[in-house]
């Protein structure tokens, strides 16, 4: 089995070589890293783009607004590095809509990076498929496949309020739980733990 550091090794080479950045190449290298990581087919995706990256002219998101719009395909990458580069701005949309973007399991992973920077879950719907980034600790979806998608018609991003799971109630009930661990703090302990006491070695 191919380890995760060779992953990250190989495919920032891979996207150097294809014509990005070097900067851009240590994005990916990280980005496919965590894609296999969480089972998703990474290694697919990106070596099929690469295959037709150069021979087609996708449009670049430089900007990020809350509608981004195409006649063309964006590239996933440049639109993933813009939503990184500027996760602080997206908190002003609360919801993000991209049409037309090429290869979107590539743009998962700079959304789970932009979930752990600004401290929000990210709930993100590529046409029919549904994805819950927490932090980027966990991804949640309803897609299971291993296949390329080369395309999606309409990308949505939707930022999630953070709350409990749980109710107050349910929180009191197990806090009280655990004061039973509390150790009383008897006269004999204060005056172990006050310091030097009546002794000074000095």
């Amino acid at each position: 089995m191919i380890s995760f550091s060779e992953i990250d090794t190989t495919v920032k080479r891979a996207t150097k070589a294809a014509g990005f950045s070097w900067g851009i190449a240590e994005e990916m290298g990280k980005n496919i890293r965590l894609l296999e990581m969480f089972g998703l087919p990474g290694i697919k995706n990106i070596n099929q783009y690469f295959k037709i990256y150069k021979n087609n002219k996708f449009e670049n998101i430089k900007t990020i607004s809350k509608f981004n719009l195409s006649n063309k395909y964006y590239c996933p990458i440049i639109a993933g590095t813009n939503i990184l580069d500027q996760s602080s701005t997206i908190l002003e949309f609360n919801e993000i809509e991209i049409k037309n973007l090429a290869f979107p399991l590539l743009f998962i992973p700079f959304i789970s990076r932009t979930s752990e920077i600004i401290g929000k879950r990210i709930f993100l719907k590529i046409d029919n498929k549904e994805f819950l980034f927490n932090f980027n600790q966990s991804i949640y979806s309803n897609y299971l496949s291993g296949d390329i998608i080369e395309k999606s018609e309409i990308t949505q991003l939707k930022l999630l309020e953070n709350k409990n799971s749980f109710s107050e109630e349910e929180w009191t009930e197990l806090y009280k739980l655990s004061e039973r661990t509390f150790v009383e703090e008897s006269d004999d302990l204060k005056q172990k733990s006050a310091g030097a006491g009546l002794t000074d070695n000095d």
